[in-house]
């Protein structure tokens, strides 16, 4: 691995605000906003706008798109049954 090239991987924490919920991982993201973290130590702090916590499809609240009447107007305008 070349030196100087790579950035900095370090300690983040990325915070939805949406959600309320935070969490901390390793990234080469940066910022300059700050917090301090339930270890007591100071990390950068990322704001994102949708996380696991909030994403429809993780929390349950995804919309299904119902094809029931697709299915039906289909059989009903080319015959339903095969012809086969």
């Amino acid at each position: 691995m070349q030196q100087d090239k790579h950035p900095d991987y370090r300690s983040v924490v990325f915070r939805d605000r949406n959600a309320g919920y935070a969490f901390l991982t390793r990234s080469t993201a940066t910022s300059d906003r700050t917090i301090e973290w339930d270890d007591g130590e100071t990390y950068p702090v990322v704001d994102v706008e949708i996380s696991s916590e909030s994403h429809p499809f993780y929390t349950g609240k995804a919309r299904t798109v119902d094809t029931e009447g697709r299915v039906a107007r289909f059989e009903r305008r080319y015959g339903g049954e095969g012809t086969g």
